[in-house]
């Protein structure tokens, strides 16, 4: 498996590759979900590529009020092309005050439909009604209550897919 953090350029082919959404901590005392669902793609033996939306050296991203334009340019032109080019887009929802999730609604919203992202999020997760909502009447699926299901789905369809 290789992993692609965003201060790294994205592989020339994306075949075989999975793209983990969902919100990504903005401060140092919150921990990502990432590192748990790249060790449970690591068990499920997965083969391709995984592309995750944090910086390889801190699990933070900058936002739009980060006062660095081009590094956040940056960075959501990466996750645009890694989306666009991922066979999988993995969206995991852990939805919290600390992790509210705002890009990860549009990048939900957007991709939905695509017929490549599969959905989870822990049983009793905030606001997420209207994802579950939109994810059952979309693609006909419930969501997954586990980042471990929804990791195991992810792999079969990327195998399917690819």
């Amino acid at each position: 498996m290789e992993v692609y953090y965003s201060d790294q350029p994205l592989p020339i082919k994306m075949k075989l590759s999975i793209f983990l959404v969902g919100p990504t901590p903005r401060i140092t005392d919150v921990p990502s979900w990432r590192p748990d669902a790249l060790q449970l793609l690591e068990s499920l033996k997965f083969k391709g590529s995984v592309f995750v939306p944090e910086n390889s050296g801190k699990n933070l991203v900058l936002d739009e009020d980060a006062n660095q334009d081009n590094l956040w340019l940056k960075q959501v032109e990466w996750e645009r092309e890694g989306l666009d080019g991922a066979t999988v887009i993995a969206a995991w929802v852990p939805r919290s005050q600390e992790l509210p999730a705002f890009t990860t609604n549009v990048e939900f919203g957007r991709y939905v439909t695509s017929k490549r992202l599969i959905y989870g999020r822990p049983d009793g997760a905030p606001k997420t009604r209207y994802l579950d909502w939109l994810y059952h009447r979309e693609t006909g699926m419930h969501p997954h209550l586990s980042l471990a299901g929804l990791l195991s789905h992810a792999v079969r369809l990327c195998e399917i897919l690819a």
